[in-house]
């Protein structure tokens, strides 16, 4: 998968991007899991202002295919979505859980995305802030930037930032993680009490797989626009799946099961913090980088994770497709489980009772020990991995 997206033009782990932002400022906590900077706006050193900015990656170029070919324009909402919970929840996982301010940015090519697109995203991000509203979670628009791109985009891109300021000591920092913690995982899959339909759990990390290692080449020749000529013919679109075939075992065809909204754990989290304050110790959200995207925040420790939530079906489609190796499956997709809260176990029920009482299942996937170095060992059903 990896030398595959390379040759797609996608950096799975971005080392020349760390390299190129690593002399920055990286704010009060450079080890947690978003951008944490001084109370900027208002001068209180008991504040402190929170960052984020992500997007639907390139999960729009399946809506896009979506909507052209079966006429359903509603799947642009679900884009919406992802681009606001990429930021949302990356913001819960320092303790933030309310009045947060969006603005989204979409870049477009005309020649293809026409206004009534446009109209749906925007729409789509409005029904999101409602329906986070009536669950206790407040988001507030702040408008956004709409950019004819022809010459850039060939279809169309979905961006959003979102901030939000919080108390220094309300804040959840990954470097508190400690041996003898426990990890509770929250599943991607499923129907949570939130949501309107079942979930398939791909959230918007590799989708560039997703995409051209499921879907049939039918849609390289009907739908030039939506790939980079100069990749390999032979790693575009070189799946054998249809858009409308049936997944197994669910209630959505291929092209619904792609374009699941990314599950938000807005109202969960909200809840969790309120019942146990000051007893999460950390909690990280497993889009890029996966089942190892904890590497990034911790110091010395040994995090293993020995019975992760059952694999989904989308997440075996994508594997049987591409035929990639299990260890990079767990490094690039979350393969079901996506939220992590780590804390002792003593609490680790109570968080379990609340995540199902929104129809979310979770368990105790793993713990916590001390090492020289920092390690994720995956003991799975597919294999034992190690990753450093």
């Amino acid at each position: 998968m990896e030398d595959k997206y390379l040759q797609r033009g996608v950096s799975a782990s971005k080392e020349d991007v760390h390299a190129a932002v690593k002399d920055l400022y990286h704010g009060l906590y450079p080890k947690a899991f978003c951008k944490i900077y001084p109370d900027y706006m208002a001068g209180d050193a008991a504040w402190c202002n929170v960052m984020s900015a992500d997007g639907s990656g390139t999960k729009s170029i399946l809506a896009y295919l979506y909507w052209r070919e079966t006429g359903d324009i509603s799947v642009w909402r679900g884009i919406a979505q992802d681009a606001i919970v990429m930021n949302l929840d990356d913001l819960l996982c320092v303790g933030a859980t309310d009045s947060f301010l969006l603005t989204s940015v979409i870049n477009r090519n005309k020649k293809f995305i026409p206004g009534e697109v446009i109209a749906e995203i925007i729409s789509g991000t409005q029904e999101f802030i409602d329906a986070m509203k009536d669950a206790g979670v407040t988001i507030h628009l702040m408008g956004g930037e709409t950019a004819d791109l022809g010459d850039i985009v060939r279809t169309v891109t979905v961006d959003a930032a979102m901030s939000v300021r919080m108390k220094r000591s309300d804040l959840i920092l990954t470097q508190n993680i400690r041996p003898g913690n426990v990890i509770v995982g929250l599943a991607s899959y499923g129907k949570a009490t939130y949501e309107k339909e079942y979930n398939s759990g791909i959230s918007s990390n590799g989708l560039t797989s997703a995409r051209h290692d499921v879907l049939s080449k039918y849609y390289a020749e009907k739908y030039p626009e939506t790939y980079e000529k100069s990749i390999d013919p032979t790693i575009v679109y070189s799946g054998s799946k249809k858009l409308t075939d049936q997944l197994q075992e669910t209630p959505l065809n291929i092209g619904k099961a792609l374009l699941s909204p990314t599950r938000t754990y807005a109202p969960v989290i909200r809840k969790i913090l309120s019942a146990l304050p000051g007893q999460i110790n950390g909690i990280v959200n497993n889009t890029g980088g996966a089942q190892t995207k904890v590497l990034h925040y911790i110091e010395n420790l040994r995090i293993v994770k020995d019975d992760l939530l059952p694999v989904p079906p989308i997440f075996d489609l994508i594997q049987t497709e591409s035929q990639t190796a299990w260890k990079e499956m767990y490094k690039v997709l979350n393969c079901g489980t996506r939220l992590e809260l780590y804390l002792s176990e003593t609490h680790a029920a109570e968080v379990i009772d609340i995540a199902r009482s929104f129809g979310i299942d979770a368990q105790i996937v793993g713990y916590v020990e001390s090492a020289m170095s920092n390690e994720v060992e995956v003991d799975s059903a597919h294999g034992n991995f190690i990753y450093q």
